[in-house]
């Protein structure tokens, strides 16, 4: 499955694989209908990052195809993307969420499971690309949040990157 591609983004659609490939298993996983997630890794390079999930979904009702965009997922509304990146700077010790021209949000291809076993787990990894961020300054400490939602529009839990300061 290719990754899906948006402006300075690019969702792994490799690493959702991982998720169709543990249904596969004769044992039977039974996980809550509403998406569970850990925050797995946040990797940065010079040109770009990469920030990681783990997830869980018990009906595999995970993910959008291109033409869901009739209402709920209709553009402009706030259910068109599914995975929702915010970014947060220290500012006096206080963690102030960063507003950006265009958000960091990324729509999660459909990766439902056929049979009779929906339950999902695996990974899904989103690259930012720097220019979508503004330049940090050193010392400056940031960090990111991440939450998932399925078609259901069952939200997961927010988790959060470790602190990042840049050098």
């Amino acid at each position: 499955m290719d990754g899906l591609r948006m402006p300075g983004t690019k969702v792994f659609g490799a690493a959702l694989a991982v998720a169709l490939l543990g249904t596969a298993c004769l044992k039977t996983e039974e996980f809550p209908t509403a998406p569970q997630i850990t925050f797995k890794s946040y990797v940065q390079s010079p040109d770009s990052a990469t920030l990681t999930i783990s997830f869980t979904d018990g009906d595999g009702d995970i993910g959008l195809d291109q033409g869901d965009t009739l209402a709920p997922f209709n553009p402009g509304s706030q259910w068109y993307h599914n995975f929702f990146v915010d970014q947060y700077k220290k500012v006096n010790g206080s963690w102030v969420l960063q507003q950006f021209a265009l958000p960091l949000y990324y729509r999660i291809p459909v990766i439902t499971p056929t049979g009779q076993n929906k339950a999902l787990q695996g990974d899904i990894t989103v690259e930012i690309s720097p220019q979508v961020l503004p330049p940090p300054l050193p010392g400056d400490t940031t960090r990111f949040s991440v939450r998932i939602a399925d078609r259901a529009l069952h939200e997961s839990n927010t988790v959060y990157t470790d602190d990042i300061i840049q050098h």
